[in-house]
């Protein structure tokens, strides 16, 4: 049986403008142009992801906690989905609205 993801889980997203006028890191996927907020299991995880993703000279980025409910919430209410990522970059899950209890692989 594979474990689930509840509201009150805590996962890693990466913030742009820390401390200012921040906001969630998008990306937007080359396949099928859907807007996604790219999330992690860990604080590591994200790290370590984070040398590999497409940001922006000039643009201060910082790994941040947040709740899974919370992170949902706010991504479906601005057109975007969360997508679970490892490590290295590669989707392990996207959660659409409609679908908020993500397995945890």
């Amino acid at each position: 049986m594979t474990n689930k993801l509840k509201d009150d889980t805590w996962i890693f997203v990466v913030v742009q403008n820390p401390g200012g006028n921040e906001q969630f890191f998008g990306l937007q996927d080359a396949e099928t142009s859907i807007a996604y907020i790219p999330a992690f299991k860990s604080k590591e995880d994200a790290q370590d992801c984070l040398i590999h993703l497409p940001t922006q000279k000039g643009t201060k980025y910082e790994v941040q906690a947040v709740m899974y409910k919370d992170l949902i919430q706010d991504a479906f209410a601005n057109d975007f989905f969360v997508f679970m990522l490892d490590a290295d970059g590669k989707i392990i899950d996207k959660i659409f609205p409609g679908q908020t209890d993500a397995p945890v692989h």
